[in-house]
């Protein structure tokens, strides 16, 4: 590939001696003369172990070149990375100012360029700025429509300083947005040498993705921290701890618990965390992440209030009342405290769970349901089918099995609210369909 790689910062810079490490032809691009006189020179403008000697074979092999010229790197390449910076304003919101002048540049030249020419967004940025900031700058500049005279694809980057040639290298994954395949081979054809999965999607999702990456990298170091903290005042190895907790792969380090559903409840999770935090007030000692997940959690419990009345329907159905399928446990189930909140609020409710048998429920379950949900017997159906033809808005709390067959049930003027995305939406075939957050 020809590729020009605009911003010969961190990523810019690891990014252009990589791909013509790869075999492509790569021009760099920047603004600041001496950022381009040191990768002319093979020398690195940041300290990154392995980057010199990669700018170095790079130059040497003539597969490497830097200029302050946009339109020398335009013409000379058939696709454009942009690596320049998306800097925090004192807000914290984005500081978008060197990405759109990038974009002015280059639609600029490409308004006079006849061949299809490919923009990749590497830069950092949130959801909605390669569509509301990206793709008008460069259609105002070259005169051209998105898709028709140039393509653009959102490549986003997972290197970490220190480590950036070994994660370019050899990354868990690399991912190409993009709206039009047009777009998308080229982009791809970038990491034909690397042996990594390889996937698409929209450029929305794109976007978002390397902020959730970073969201979750940035809670792993705080919550590690925090029970490290905690650990020392209580006398414990927190080493010990973490080095076991991370042996854990089949839940505390793995996918399990990672897809949007409803919130948690259950005997055990709001218990525990309500004692590890107690435990720190004991010891004059808070834990703002720790402390913040029962109040988060919360909030999508509201939130699901919420959707449910901006709906305006009053027979409401709510399919699954345990915290979770192939249970009966009602202890603290986050469903229980919607159907309160909405039996207080006066709407008619009708109830299903396929494994509630009132004449079996015993123990801590049974005082749990006479003292805290003493309507539920009333409202109880034996059967999904009287539910569903008895409701306007069909509630779906779990993933109990009776649950994946109900949008083949709905009729015109029904809806579903799918709090635990149970149900898949191309069988809602009449009715409407509401997921809780997505």
């Amino acid at each position: 590939m020809k590729v020009s790689v605009f911003g010969l910062g961190y990523v810019g810079s690891v990014s252009a001696a990589a791909f013509a490490a790869d075999g492509h032809d790569v021009v760099g691009v920047d603004v600041n003369e001496d950022k381009v006189a040191a990768i002319n020179a093979g020398r690195s403008p940041i300290v990154e172990p392995g980057l010199d000697a990669l700018l170095k074979a790079g130059v040497e092999s003539a597969r490497l070149r830097a200029t302050t010229n946009t339109e020398d790197a335009i013409n000379s390449t058939d696709l454009s990375l942009i690596c320049v910076g998306t800097p925090s304003r004192r807000n914290g919101s984005l500081d978008l100012t060197y990405l759109t002048r990038v974009c002015e540049q280059i639609g600029t030249v490409l308004r006079d360029k006849s061949a299809y020419h490919v923009v990749v967004v590497r830069s950092t940025v949130l959801p909605g700025t390669t569509h509301g900031q990206v793709i008008p700058a460069l259609e105002a500049a070259s005169g051209k429509k998105y898709g028709e005279g140039f393509g653009v694809s959102v490549n986003p980057e997972f290197l970490r300083e220190g480590t950036a040639i070994k994660d370019f290298q050899n990354p868990p994954l690399t991912l190409v947005g993009h709206n039009h395949a047009a777009d998308a081979a080229p982009t791809k054809a970038l990491y034909q040498n690397i042996d990594a999965p390889l996937f698409s999607a929209t450029i929305r999702v794109a976007e978002m993705i390397k902020y959730t990456s970073n969201t979750w990298h940035a809670v792993k170091i705080v919550f590690a921290n925090e029970i490290g903290n905690l650990c020392k005042r209580l006398g414990v190895d927190s080493h010990d701890v973490m080095d076991i907790f991370c042996r854990d792969e089949k839940l505390n380090l793995s996918s399990y618990y990672l897809k949007p559903g409803f919130a948690f409840g259950g005997s055990c999770l709001p218990k525990d965390l309500r004692a590890l935090n107690q435990r720190a007030c004991h010891h004059d000692h808070e834990l703002p992440v720790s402390g913040a997940i029962v109040p988060s959690n919360d909030c999508h419990v509201e939130e699901a209030v919420r959707l449910i009345e901006r709906l305006r329907r009053r027979n409401v159905g709510v399919l699954g009342l345990s915290f979770k399928a192939e249970t009966d446990d009602l202890r603290e189930s986050p469903i229980l405290r919607v159907v309160s909140a909405l039996v207080g609020k006066g709407y008619r409710l009708l109830l299903h769970d396929p494994n509630l048998d009132l004449e079996r429920v015993l123990g801590a379950n049974r005082r749990f349901l006479e003292d805290e949900v003493p309507y539920l017997p009333e409202r109880l159906r034996p059967t999904v089918r009287e539910v569903v033809e008895g409701s306007e808005v069909i509630v779906i709390a779990n993933h109990s099995r009776e649950y994946r067959e109900v949008g083949a049930l709905l009729k015109p003027g029904q809806a579903i609210v799918d709090l635990a995305h149970a149900v898949d939406r191309a069988s809602v075939k009449s009715g409407e369909y509401h997921g809780l957050a997505w």
